[in-house]
């Protein structure tokens, strides 16, 4: 109880100047509060890196490839060769034309399918 008597004495205040009101503001925890969830997001974000191995993205000689499926099912395959990225939809249209057999793609019993070429 002595601390507090002391800083609301009025003379006290005076002589300490800027210091008593850096003391007094309220707003000194929430600054604190700030930096400390800056600190968990970047934690975050780092263990998420490091789960998911995905410190290749950021290789230039890395070559990475990721499928992505929206919510009403479309495919989206994104590749990326050194500084290249590429991005291919998959549709489900039908297309006619000529072109030579470049493998043999087969479906096993648990429904995954497997490219050999030939």
């Amino acid at each position: 109880m002595k601390y507090f008597k002391k800083r609301r004495n009025g003379i006290r205040n005076k002589e300490l100047g800027a210091q008593a009101f850096s003391d007094n503001d309220p707003m000194t925890g929430v600054a604190n509060l700030f930096d400390i969830g800056l600190v968990f997001i970047v934690g975050l974000i780092v263990t998420l890196f490091t789960a998911y191995h995905l410190q290749d993205l950021f290789s230039e000689k890395s070559e990475i490839t990721i499928m992505k499926q929206s919510k009403n099912a479309e495919l989206e395959i994104i590749t990326k060769k050194g500084k290249k990225i590429k991005s291919i939809k998959v549709t489900k249209k039908k297309v006619q034309g000529r072109g030579e057999r470049l493998g043999i793609a087969y479906r096993l019993e648990d429904g995954t399918m497997v490219y050999v070429p030939e």
